[in-house]
């Protein structure tokens, strides 16, 4: 499968035994903002750094996969629309990479900040597209516990479907105004 991870609450050691644990060769982050000021230890370099002492490479993908993209078309009523995104050139060149490394049989986790997958759109978006895909996703939750791309997704509906089927996503959060 493809996994993805959130740092959330975790310390970096903590973060690492997490990867190590699921034997994660390739760290993708896809981060918009590859930095933390409330933990500065996951900004980009320093967690490069600690992650390849590790025997863990890191690979930044937030240009292609992040949540907040720049393009105003993503957006409505100022939120990320991620049917928008995925329709997008960038977004599908992101997606491209990961279905390679799927095919290729690489141990790749996909990392954001939320510890919570149902809170992240590494689930709302990129899981949902890697499952609309056949390509199996798991994810390590904050607890590090595997959980797949449908239990998180019934977490967030709590098993209610939209009145057209499939429910539609967006960020939690207001990023602009269209």
């Amino acid at each position: 499968p493809v996994y993805t991870i959130g740092y959330g609450a975790r310390t970096l050691d903590e973060f690492v035994d997490a990867l190590k644990a699921n034997q994660i060769e390739y760290l993708i982050d896809v981060r918009t903002a590859p930095y933390s000021k409330f933990k500065p230890e996951f900004s980009k370099e320093l967690l490069q750094h600690h992650l390849e002492k590790s025997g863990v490479r890191y690979v930044f993908m937030g240009d292609t996969l992040g949540g907040q993209p720049k393009e105003p078309c993503c957006l409505t009523d100022g939120k990320v629309d991620y049917d928008k995104v995925r329709v997008q050139p960038f977004f599908a060149a992101g997606m491209e990479r990961v279905r390679q490394a799927f095919q290729q049989q690489r141990r790749i986790a996909l990392m954001c900040s939320e510890g919570r997958p149902e809170d992240c759109h590494r689930s709302k978006l990129i899981g949902e597209a890697l499952a609309a895909s056949d390509i199996p996703v798991r994810h390590i939750d904050e607890d590090g516990i595997l959980v797949s791309q449908q239990e998180v997704i019934d977490r967030l509906t709590k098993g209610q479907m939209d009145l057209f089927g499939a429910p539609s996503f967006t960020s939690r959060k207001r990023y602009g105004v269209e």
